[in-house]
């Protein structure tokens, strides 16, 4: 039988966090020990002794009261379940009033950002594709404040989140999104590649799965290098499905490589839901095993619940050079990108407002802090003010930052032709001399 990472393995009745899993009804059923209601955070395999995050069992939770209703899409809509007390895990035990604040400033910040690059998008004054984060910040920000300053990570295409996560400018993201020469990427990248090498951040990548074999190679030179870090590389539920994901476990294996694969599965693979799209028994983190890889689930939506469970992941990879799949249940409110015209199709319109209004990260975790008596209202709404002006003033950047140059066509190519090496100059390269 298997867990989570931050639960403890003697605790068999537990349930997990008030959260939601946008996964299929016919997944649920194939736990191999189903019990009402299950949620995206019940445990699905067991994980090393070693990596148990808090030493204190926690408190028995309550049963589950109800079953999740199905939405018209045939996608099951989040269950209404006892929360365990993920605060009390030593990744977050530790946290002082303003890291806690600090973690709310920052998902407003991705926020308002995607608002106000969705604002310009409609308008036709931006181009090309542009995929939203809204509504699973709370993955990005936790993964970003669980790095030890010699972890690296990478992403996929939905990047913009990561990117302001780690650390890097509203206005060089927002540039880049215009297309300007101010870009991150010198408007050569647009929304799928956002790039802060200096940040530990390796960037956006617009192949499905194409950034995972490079995160492998990340987590290589690593332990190569013997560097006391780990390599995090997300990737999307449909992405599973690529021939060169198994491949990476597959490697990670047998070179006991310090990597952790996240999946945010946010339920649809472009606009196709995960049971019309992958074969699942119980979840995809599952198909690890055929490789001889760790793995577990655990729910996107609480802050408090992924650090708890990523943290100790990240923990193991640096300690154990041992790899691990997470499967990370999230939602997007806005469709596969915002080209995808189907976006309101393929999901009913109640299964959205219901993940927006009941299952939001950001209003769970501004609850949780009221709670806590951490930060006031008005503080809340003095924080998401500057988050607002902020993206405005970022957006006004990007529209008023020039245009590439046109010889910066032929920068930006080859590093040796930009820096000026022999080889760049002459065309020769020896990998022996």
């Amino acid at each position: 039988m298997a867990r989570t990472l931050s639960l403890p393995s003697k605790s068999k009745k537990t349930a997990a966090k008030k959260v939601a899993r946008p996964a299929a009804p016919k997944v649920a059923t194939k736990k191999a020990t189903p019990k009402p209601a299950q949620a995206a955070a019940k445990p699905v395999k067991k994980a090393p002794s070693k990596v148990l995050a808090p030493k204190a069992a926690p408190k028995k939770a309550a049963a589950s009261k109800g079953k999740a209703a199905a939405s018209t899409t045939g996608i099951a809509a989040p269950a209404k379940v006892a929360s365990l007390d993920f605060s009390k895990s030593p990744f977050n035990a530790s946290l002082k009033p303003a890291q806690k604040v600090g973690f709310l400033r920052e998902m407003l910040r991705i926020r308002r950002f995607e608002q106000q690059a969705l604002k310009y998008y409609n308008q036709g004054i931006m181009g090309g594709f542009l995929h939203l984060y809204n509504g699973q910040e709370s993955v990005a920000v936790g993964t970003a404040s669980l790095m030890n300053g010699h972890d690296e990570i990478i992403t996929a295409y939905r990047d913009h989140g990561h990117a302001l996560a780690v650390g890097m400018g509203m206005n060089e993201c927002m540039a880049e999104l215009f297309g300007k020469g101010t870009g991150c990427s010198k408007g050569k990248g647009g929304s799928m590649h956002f790039f802060a090498p200096d940040k530990h951040y390796w960037g956006g990548h617009g192949i499905v799965a194409g950034q995972t074999p490079l995160g492998l190679g990340l987590a290589f030179a690593i332990k190569y290098k013997k560097i006391n870090g780990c390599a995090v590389a997300f990737l999307g539920d449909g992405a599973v499905n690529q021939g060169v994901f198994s491949e990476c476990l597959n490697m990670a294996a047998l070179w006991d490589l310090p990597i952790v694969y996240v999946i945010e599965n946010n339920g649809y693979s472009m606009g196709t839901s995960l049971e019309r799209s992958s074969a699942v028994n119980g979840s995809l983190a599952k198909r690890a095993e055929g490789f001889c890889v760790e793995w577990a689930t655990c729910g996107g939506f609480d802050l408090y619940e992924l650090r708890a469970n990523l943290g100790a992941a990240m923990e193991r990879a640096r300690k154990e050079s041992k790899p691990m799949v997470l499967e990370v249940s999230t939602y997007r409110y806005y469709g596969h990108s915002v080209a995808d015209a189907n976006a309101k199709k393929y999901r009913s319109p109640e299964e959205i407002e219901r993940y927006k209004t009941e299952y939001d990260p950001i209003t769970i975790w501004q609850n949780q802090l009221l709670k806590e008596k951490v930060v006031t209202q008005a503080q809340i709404e003095k924080i998401d003010a500057e988050a607002k002006a902020e993206a405005a003033a970022a957006a006004e950047f990007g529209i008023s930052s020039p245009w590439p140059t046109e010889e910066s066509i032929f920068e930006d190519i080859y590093h040796e032709v930009d820096h000026k090496t022999e080889a760049g100059q002459t065309g020769r390269f020896f990998f022996s001399e």
